[in-house]
């Protein structure tokens, strides 16, 4: 007789491709502080845009902030990647 099986081995499952990779863990939301919002709405009052141009740009800054930039900083990041 020979030792060697064709049949698969069934004892136990094969693991599953996301076994020990640890999930991924949320971002909590971070809250703009007070002096944050009154420096984002002074900036935007500055900007002079309209409409959706306005809304893109202050999500983009209020994005930028809660990371801990500056209005400055978000503000030259943003015309950078533009």
């Amino acid at each position: 007789m020979s030792a060697y099986n064709d049949a698969p081995d069934t004892s136990s499952p094969p693991p599953s491709p996301k076994e020990g990779i640890p999930p991924k863990k949320k971002r909590e939301g971070v809250k703009m502080s007070d002096k944050q919002k009154a420096d984002l709405t002074k900036h935007m009052k500055k900007t002079g845009l309209t409409g959706s141009e306005a809304k893109s740009h202050r999500m983009k800054m209020m994005g930028r902030m809660r990371k801990g930039m500056t209005i400055t900083k978000a503000h030259n990041d943003i015309k950078k990647s533009s």
